[in-house]
């Protein structure tokens, strides 16, 4: 397993994305239940496109790009194309992640 990071930001407007949020935290649960160990969060400092700070990242293992690529496809904030995102293999260097 590898680790990847998708970083993503709101596009949308904060009703909009509030209201897809209970279906992103239920996939980050089923994640969690396939072992993917996901590490997810927003940012705090309120920057955000949409100007109401949306947006964060979420670091999480796959077998490889392909299935991470596919796994990040079915976040349901980009199927209800509530945000921008990008993926990315993840090396750490330094340090270690808890759990």
């Amino acid at each position: 397993m590898a680790w990847f990071v998708k970083i993503e930001e709101g596009i949308v407007e904060k009703a909009r994305f509030d209201a897809v949020v209970p279906a992103h935290l239920a996939w980050l649960a089923e994640l969690e239940r396939e072992g993917h160990r996901p590490r997810s969060g927003y940012w705090a400092d309120r920057r955000g496109r949409n100007g109401e700070g949306a947006g964060g990242m979420l670091l999480f293992w796959a077998d490889d790009w392909t299935a991470a690529d596919h796994l990040v496809r079915s976040d349901p904030l980009i199927v209800a194309g509530c945000v921008h995102w990008s993926l990315h293999e993840w090396r750490l260097v330094h340090g270690a992640l808890p759990g």
